[in-house]
Protein backbone atom coordinates (compact mmCIF):
# COMPACT_ATOMS: atom_id res chain seq x y z
CA UNK A 1 0.00 0.00 0.00
CA UNK A 2 2.99 2.47 1.09
CA UNK A 3 4.52 1.91 -2.28
CA UNK A 4 1.64 2.72 -4.40
CA UNK A 5 1.29 5.63 -2.69
CA UNK A 6 4.72 6.27 -3.27
CA UNK A 7 4.67 5.37 -6.89
CA UNK A 8 1.51 7.70 -7.16
CA UNK A 9 3.44 10.68 -5.88
CA UNK A 10 6.05 9.97 -8.11
CA UNK A 11 4.10 10.16 -10.81
CA UNK A 12 2.30 13.30 -9.90
CA UNK A 13 5.95 14.78 -9.42
CA UNK A 14 6.71 14.24 -12.86
CA UNK A 15 3.49 15.22 -14.08
CA UNK A 16 4.14 18.83 -12.63
CA UNK A 17 7.73 18.92 -14.00
CA UNK A 18 6.27 17.91 -17.56
CA UNK A 19 3.63 21.05 -16.70
CA UNK A 20 6.26 23.31 -16.02
CA UNK A 21 9.36 22.48 -18.69
CA UNK A 22 7.12 20.95 -21.89
CA UNK A 23 4.37 23.18 -23.32
CA UNK A 24 1.20 21.55 -23.65
CA UNK A 25 -1.08 20.82 -27.06
CA UNK A 26 -3.28 23.66 -26.34
CA UNK A 27 0.17 25.75 -26.16
CA UNK A 28 1.54 24.71 -29.17
CA UNK A 29 0.80 27.12 -32.53
CA UNK A 30 -0.85 25.52 -35.26
CA UNK A 31 0.82 25.76 -39.04
CA UNK A 32 -1.62 28.43 -39.34
CA UNK A 33 -1.18 30.30 -36.23
CA UNK A 34 2.68 30.28 -36.55
CA UNK A 35 2.12 31.56 -39.92
CA UNK A 36 0.19 34.80 -38.61
CA UNK A 37 2.78 35.51 -36.15
CA UNK A 38 5.39 35.50 -38.37
CA UNK A 39 3.14 37.67 -40.91
CA UNK A 40 2.21 40.48 -38.30
CA UNK A 41 5.73 40.35 -37.17
CA UNK A 42 7.03 41.11 -40.77
CA UNK A 43 4.52 43.54 -41.55
CA UNK A 44 5.37 45.26 -38.14
CA UNK A 45 9.06 45.68 -38.83
CA UNK A 46 8.00 46.69 -42.26
CA UNK A 47 5.62 49.63 -40.84
CA UNK A 48 8.75 50.62 -38.72
CA UNK A 49 10.88 50.38 -41.38
CA UNK A 50 9.18 53.10 -43.80
CA UNK A 51 8.32 55.39 -40.83
CA UNK A 52 11.98 55.55 -40.02
CA UNK A 53 12.68 55.68 -43.66
CA UNK A 54 10.59 58.81 -44.21
CA UNK A 55 11.58 60.53 -41.06
CA UNK A 56 14.70 60.52 -42.11
CA UNK A 57 14.32 61.68 -45.42
CA UNK A 58 12.05 64.84 -43.78
CA UNK A 59 14.98 65.34 -41.00
CA UNK A 60 17.82 66.07 -43.71
CA UNK A 61 15.71 67.72 -46.07
CA UNK A 62 15.97 65.01 -48.62
CA UNK A 63 13.42 65.19 -51.69
CA UNK A 64 10.44 62.76 -51.30
CA UNK A 65 9.33 60.53 -53.81
CA UNK A 66 5.78 60.71 -55.96
CA UNK A 67 3.20 60.28 -53.36
CA UNK A 68 5.46 60.19 -50.27
CA UNK A 69 2.43 58.79 -48.01
CA UNK A 70 1.21 55.80 -50.15
CA UNK A 71 3.80 53.44 -49.13
CA UNK A 72 3.53 55.14 -45.32
CA UNK A 73 -0.50 54.39 -46.21
CA UNK A 74 -0.18 50.43 -47.19
CA UNK A 75 2.31 49.67 -44.54
CA UNK A 76 -0.13 50.86 -41.71
CA UNK A 77 -3.02 48.91 -43.32
CA UNK A 78 -0.86 45.65 -43.50
CA UNK A 79 0.05 46.15 -40.05
CA UNK A 80 -3.53 46.41 -39.04
CA UNK A 81 -4.88 43.20 -41.58
CA UNK A 82 -2.08 41.13 -40.14
CA UNK A 83 -3.19 41.67 -36.59
CA UNK A 84 -6.82 40.93 -37.75
CA UNK A 85 -5.25 37.38 -39.00
CA UNK A 86 -3.62 36.75 -36.53
CA UNK A 87 -6.65 37.71 -33.86
CA UNK A 88 -8.68 35.42 -35.91
CA UNK A 89 -6.87 32.42 -35.27
CA UNK A 90 -5.36 33.22 -32.36
CA UNK A 91 -8.34 35.03 -30.26
CA UNK A 92 -5.95 35.19 -27.32
CA UNK A 93 -4.17 37.87 -28.55
CA UNK A 94 -6.96 40.41 -29.34
CA UNK A 95 -5.61 43.43 -26.81
CA UNK A 96 -6.88 46.10 -24.68
CA UNK A 97 -9.01 49.02 -25.67
CA UNK A 98 -6.85 52.01 -27.42
CA UNK A 99 -6.88 55.53 -27.65
CA UNK A 100 -7.87 55.72 -31.76
CA UNK A 101 -10.96 53.85 -30.75
CA UNK A 102 -9.79 51.05 -33.34
CA UNK A 103 -11.59 47.88 -32.54
CA UNK A 104 -8.87 45.73 -30.44
CA UNK A 105 -8.95 42.71 -32.52
CA UNK A 106 -7.57 44.80 -35.31
CA UNK A 107 -4.97 46.65 -33.44
CA UNK A 108 -2.44 46.21 -30.86
CA UNK A 109 -2.52 49.01 -28.42
CA UNK A 110 1.40 48.75 -27.81
CA UNK A 111 1.98 50.49 -31.13
CA UNK A 112 0.04 53.56 -30.65
CA UNK A 113 3.48 55.40 -30.83
CA UNK A 114 4.40 54.18 -34.05
CA UNK A 115 0.79 55.61 -35.33
CA UNK A 116 1.27 58.93 -33.26
CA UNK A 117 4.32 59.01 -35.81
CA UNK A 118 2.45 58.24 -38.84
CA UNK A 119 -0.28 60.79 -38.49
CA UNK A 120 3.19 63.39 -37.94
CA UNK A 121 4.75 62.79 -41.02
CA UNK A 122 1.50 63.14 -42.91
CA UNK A 123 1.31 66.44 -41.37
CA UNK A 124 4.79 67.62 -42.51
CA UNK A 125 4.39 65.48 -46.38
CA UNK A 126 0.64 67.84 -46.91
CA UNK A 127 1.50 70.81 -45.32
CA UNK A 128 -0.25 74.04 -47.40
CA UNK A 129 1.77 75.51 -49.86
CA UNK A 130 3.27 78.77 -49.84
CA UNK A 131 0.72 81.05 -50.57
CA UNK A 132 -2.29 79.05 -48.99
CA UNK A 133 -5.23 81.66 -48.35
CA UNK A 134 -6.18 80.44 -44.94
CA UNK A 135 -9.03 81.46 -42.72
CA UNK A 136 -8.79 83.06 -39.22
CA UNK A 137 -12.46 81.26 -38.64
CA UNK A 138 -11.83 78.12 -40.67
CA UNK A 139 -14.69 75.49 -38.69
CA UNK A 140 -17.10 78.31 -38.52
CA UNK A 141 -16.90 78.83 -42.08
CA UNK A 142 -17.72 75.23 -42.59
CA UNK A 143 -20.98 75.42 -40.99
CA UNK A 144 -21.74 78.72 -42.20
CA UNK A 145 -21.24 77.74 -45.93
CA UNK A 146 -23.31 74.63 -45.07
CA UNK A 147 -26.59 76.15 -43.74
CA UNK A 148 -26.85 79.08 -46.29
CA UNK A 149 -26.61 76.64 -49.04
CA UNK A 150 -28.94 74.27 -46.65
CA UNK A 151 -31.47 77.00 -46.69
CA UNK A 152 -31.21 77.60 -50.47
CA UNK A 153 -32.20 74.35 -51.32
CA UNK A 154 -35.23 74.44 -48.38
CA UNK A 155 -34.39 73.14 -45.84
CA UNK A 156 -36.15 74.19 -42.52
CA UNK A 157 -33.66 75.69 -39.86
CA UNK A 158 -33.52 72.53 -37.67
CA UNK A 159 -32.51 70.29 -40.67
CA UNK A 160 -30.07 73.41 -42.17
CA UNK A 161 -28.27 72.48 -38.54
CA UNK A 162 -28.14 69.34 -39.40
CA UNK A 163 -26.36 70.35 -42.96
CA UNK A 164 -23.96 72.10 -41.05
CA UNK A 165 -22.83 69.81 -38.35
CA UNK A 166 -22.83 67.18 -41.52
CA UNK A 167 -20.77 69.67 -43.07
CA UNK A 168 -18.23 70.03 -40.12
CA UNK A 169 -17.55 66.10 -39.83
CA UNK A 170 -16.79 65.92 -43.83
CA UNK A 171 -14.01 68.07 -43.00
CA UNK A 172 -12.78 66.40 -40.20
CA UNK A 173 -12.87 63.21 -42.01
CA UNK A 174 -10.79 64.63 -45.37
CA UNK A 175 -8.31 66.31 -43.53
CA UNK A 176 -8.76 65.64 -39.62
CA UNK A 177 -9.84 69.68 -39.54
CA UNK A 178 -6.51 71.14 -41.01
CA UNK A 179 -7.44 73.96 -44.01
CA UNK A 180 -5.40 74.10 -47.42
CA UNK A 181 -3.50 70.23 -46.93
CA UNK A 182 -2.29 69.06 -49.78
CA UNK A 183 -1.95 65.04 -50.12
CA UNK A 184 0.70 62.36 -49.39
CA UNK A 185 -1.33 59.93 -51.31
CA UNK A 186 -2.86 61.89 -54.48
CA UNK A 187 -1.26 64.71 -56.65
CA UNK A 188 -5.48 65.23 -57.53
CA UNK A 189 -6.98 65.90 -54.44
CA UNK A 190 -6.03 69.06 -52.97
CA UNK A 191 -7.82 71.72 -50.22
CA UNK A 192 -9.56 71.56 -47.29
CA UNK A 193 -12.69 69.31 -49.03
CA UNK A 194 -9.83 67.41 -50.63
CA UNK A 195 -11.25 67.93 -54.44
CA UNK A 196 -9.98 67.69 -57.93
CA UNK A 197 -10.08 70.52 -60.46
CA UNK A 198 -12.90 69.80 -62.10
CA UNK A 199 -14.68 69.25 -59.11
CA UNK A 200 -13.89 72.80 -57.65
CA UNK A 201 -15.08 73.92 -61.08
CA UNK A 202 -18.27 72.26 -61.22
CA UNK A 203 -18.73 73.47 -57.28
CA UNK A 204 -18.14 76.86 -58.36
CA UNK A 205 -20.67 76.60 -61.78
CA UNK A 206 -23.18 75.35 -59.08
CA UNK A 207 -22.36 78.28 -56.45
CA UNK A 208 -22.82 80.60 -59.20
CA UNK A 209 -26.40 79.36 -60.03
CA UNK A 210 -27.31 80.19 -56.29
CA UNK A 211 -25.50 82.66 -55.59
CA UNK A 212 -28.22 85.98 -56.19
CA UNK A 213 -30.64 83.84 -53.63
CA UNK A 214 -28.27 83.25 -51.09
CA UNK A 215 -27.27 87.17 -51.42
CA UNK A 216 -30.93 88.05 -50.97
CA UNK A 217 -31.39 85.77 -47.83
CA UNK A 218 -27.38 86.65 -46.16
CA UNK A 219 -26.13 89.72 -47.27
CA UNK A 220 -23.09 89.30 -44.81
CA UNK A 221 -21.96 85.68 -46.16
CA UNK A 222 -22.39 86.64 -49.47
CA UNK A 223 -20.01 90.07 -49.03
CA UNK A 224 -17.66 87.28 -47.26
CA UNK A 225 -17.64 85.25 -49.88
CA UNK A 226 -17.09 88.34 -52.90
CA UNK A 227 -14.08 89.15 -50.76
CA UNK A 228 -13.16 85.63 -51.08
CA UNK A 229 -13.77 85.51 -54.78
CA UNK A 230 -11.22 88.69 -54.71
CA UNK A 231 -8.18 87.44 -52.75
CA UNK A 232 -8.38 84.11 -54.69
CA UNK A 233 -8.79 84.99 -58.06
CA UNK A 234 -5.93 83.82 -60.29
CA UNK A 235 -4.99 81.06 -57.87
CA UNK A 236 -6.01 77.80 -57.04
CA UNK A 237 -9.39 77.88 -55.56
CA UNK A 238 -8.58 74.81 -53.66
CA UNK A 239 -6.07 76.58 -51.68
CA UNK A 240 -8.61 79.36 -50.86
CA UNK A 241 -10.17 77.68 -47.54
CA UNK A 242 -13.83 79.38 -48.42
CA UNK A 243 -13.77 78.76 -51.73
CA UNK A 244 -12.84 75.19 -51.54
CA UNK A 245 -15.50 74.13 -48.77
CA UNK A 246 -18.02 76.20 -50.50
CA UNK A 247 -17.03 74.41 -53.92
CA UNK A 248 -16.69 71.40 -52.35
CA UNK A 249 -20.18 70.96 -50.91
CA UNK A 250 -21.73 72.32 -54.05
CA UNK A 251 -20.11 69.98 -55.94
CA UNK A 252 -21.22 66.92 -54.28
CA UNK A 253 -23.40 67.60 -51.02
CA UNK A 254 -25.66 70.55 -51.75
CA UNK A 255 -28.09 68.71 -53.70
CA UNK A 256 -28.28 66.04 -51.18
CA UNK A 257 -28.77 68.66 -48.24
CA UNK A 258 -32.60 68.48 -49.68
CA UNK A 259 -32.83 64.60 -47.90
CA UNK A 260 -31.77 65.49 -44.75
CA UNK A 261 -35.41 65.15 -43.66
CA UNK A 262 -36.02 61.42 -43.75
CA UNK A 263 -31.64 60.91 -43.67
CA UNK A 264 -32.33 62.20 -40.25
CA UNK A 265 -35.63 59.85 -39.54
CA UNK A 266 -33.32 56.95 -40.53
CA UNK A 267 -30.36 57.57 -39.22
CA UNK A 268 -31.23 59.47 -35.59
CA UNK A 269 -27.53 59.32 -35.01
CA UNK A 270 -25.33 62.36 -35.88
CA UNK A 271 -22.58 60.16 -36.71
CA UNK A 272 -24.35 57.81 -38.72
CA UNK A 273 -25.32 61.19 -40.81
CA UNK A 274 -21.79 62.00 -41.36
CA UNK A 275 -20.80 58.50 -42.26
CA UNK A 276 -23.55 58.69 -44.95
CA UNK A 277 -22.33 61.97 -46.62
CA UNK A 278 -18.90 60.76 -46.34
CA UNK A 279 -20.10 57.66 -48.09
CA UNK A 280 -21.26 60.51 -51.34
CA UNK A 281 -17.64 61.93 -51.46
CA UNK A 282 -16.27 58.25 -51.60
CA UNK A 283 -18.96 56.21 -53.58
CA UNK A 284 -21.27 58.92 -54.66
CA UNK A 285 -23.23 56.81 -57.10
CA UNK A 286 -24.21 53.65 -55.11
CA UNK A 287 -24.94 56.40 -52.09
CA UNK A 288 -27.43 58.16 -54.75
CA UNK A 289 -28.76 55.09 -55.33
CA UNK A 290 -29.08 54.09 -52.30
CA UNK A 291 -30.95 56.80 -50.64
CA UNK A 292 -33.26 57.16 -53.98
CA UNK A 293 -34.29 53.28 -53.01
CA UNK A 294 -36.79 53.72 -49.90
CA UNK A 295 -34.43 50.84 -48.42
CA UNK A 296 -31.26 52.76 -47.22
CA UNK A 297 -29.71 50.76 -45.20
CA UNK A 298 -30.76 46.89 -46.82
CA UNK A 299 -29.67 48.65 -50.34
CA UNK A 300 -26.28 46.31 -51.14
CA UNK A 301 -23.92 47.01 -53.35
CA UNK A 302 -21.90 44.17 -55.30
CA UNK A 303 -19.43 46.09 -57.73
CA UNK A 304 -16.23 44.93 -57.94
CA UNK A 305 -14.87 48.74 -58.14
CA UNK A 306 -17.12 50.25 -55.40
CA UNK A 307 -15.48 47.27 -53.12
CA UNK A 308 -12.42 48.38 -54.40
CA UNK A 309 -12.96 52.21 -53.42
CA UNK A 310 -14.41 51.17 -50.27
CA UNK A 311 -11.18 49.39 -49.23
CA UNK A 312 -9.10 52.21 -50.37
CA UNK A 313 -10.83 54.63 -48.11
CA UNK A 314 -10.60 52.33 -44.79
CA UNK A 315 -13.42 50.18 -45.22
CA UNK A 316 -13.49 46.50 -45.23
CA UNK A 317 -9.75 46.83 -45.79
CA UNK A 318 -7.86 44.83 -42.87
CA UNK A 319 -7.96 41.37 -42.38
CA UNK A 320 -8.05 38.05 -44.90
CA UNK A 321 -12.00 38.23 -43.96
CA UNK A 322 -13.07 41.71 -44.68
CA UNK A 323 -11.54 42.17 -47.66
CA UNK A 324 -12.85 39.06 -49.30
CA UNK A 325 -16.18 40.38 -49.38
CA UNK A 326 -17.82 40.25 -52.09
CA UNK A 327 -20.89 42.76 -51.32
CA UNK A 328 -21.91 44.97 -48.74
CA UNK A 329 -25.26 46.60 -47.06
CA UNK A 330 -25.03 50.34 -46.40
CA UNK A 331 -25.86 48.95 -42.69
CA UNK A 332 -22.62 46.93 -43.18
CA UNK A 333 -20.97 49.63 -44.63
CA UNK A 334 -21.54 52.17 -41.98
CA UNK A 335 -20.62 49.72 -39.34
CA UNK A 336 -17.33 49.25 -41.12
CA UNK A 337 -16.58 52.70 -40.99
CA UNK A 338 -14.89 52.40 -37.58
CA UNK A 339 -11.89 54.62 -38.81
CA UNK A 340 -14.01 57.81 -38.92
CA UNK A 341 -15.70 57.27 -35.47
CA UNK A 342 -12.64 59.06 -33.76
CA UNK A 343 -12.59 61.71 -36.60
CA UNK A 344 -16.60 62.40 -36.61
CA UNK A 345 -16.52 62.89 -32.59
CA UNK A 346 -14.17 65.31 -32.79
CA UNK A 347 -16.40 67.30 -35.40
CA UNK A 348 -19.13 66.97 -32.84
CA UNK A 349 -16.99 68.80 -30.20
CA UNK A 350 -15.93 71.67 -32.19
CA UNK A 351 -19.44 71.89 -33.42
CA UNK A 352 -21.01 72.12 -30.22
CA UNK A 353 -18.60 75.12 -29.73
CA UNK A 354 -19.69 77.01 -32.79
CA UNK A 355 -23.12 75.93 -33.64
CA UNK A 356 -25.79 78.47 -34.14
CA UNK A 357 -27.90 79.86 -31.32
Amino acid sequence: MRARHRAAAVITALGLILATFVPSLAQTLTARQSEAVATYERALGDFKAILSERRRQIDAKQPLPNLPGQALYLARVAVISAYKDLTDVMPSRTGRPNKFEIPPAYFDADIEPLVDEYSKLFEIMEAPPAGAQNSATPFKDVVDLAVAIARAKGLAPDHAEAAGRISLGLFFAETNGKQNVRNGRSNTYMGSFQTGPSEDRNGHRKWDAIKGEIAAADPGLSARDDKEEARARGTDHRFNHWTNVRDGLMNAHADIFREIPGIVKTLPDPIDQMKLFELIQIVPTPTRAALKSGDLLNYRVSSPTIMKHLRNNSIFAFGQADRARTSASFREILGAMWLFKRKFEKAMAKYAEIKPR
